[in-house]
């Protein structure tokens, strides 16, 4: 039995399913059918009308959701406002800090969101 040998079937894949494919083997140079388009030419072929929005114009009308409103001081959307100061915030953390500003701080808060307010 020693001296036997057994033959066995065994088949090993000629690529390796680990092994990346290469684009080459993709696409070959000459059996290549993708074609790259410029800009301009996805423009002409799509006949884009100048009235409609889309990715080249930016002009689109107004959106029809209210904004969100966003604390003054974290950048959080903020639930809350503070009746004293009329500034924005997220948490009590951010309120006890709100109400520590001083006018001047307050004042400036208020500019930057342009809701600038008087206050007495």
């Amino acid at each position: 039995m020693e001296g036997e040998l057994m033959e066995a079937d065994v088949v090993v894949s000629s690529r390796l399913s680990f092994k990346k494919i290469q684009s080459s083997e993709k696409y070959p140079k000459g059996q290549s059918t993708r074609r790259w388009k410029h800009l301009k030419q996805i423009l002409q072929s799509e006949n884009c009308t100048p009235d409609l929005p889309n990715y080249v114009n930016i002009e689109s009308p107004p959106s029809t959701q209210p904004c969100k409103r966003i604390c003054d001081v974290t950048g959080f959307e903020a639930p809350y406002v503070d009746p004293r100061t009329n500034l924005r915030y997220a948490n009590a953390h951010v309120f006890k800090t709100l109400r520590s500003l001083s006018p001047d701080q307050v004042h400036q808060y208020l500019s930057i969101r342009n809701a600038a307010v008087v206050l007495k």
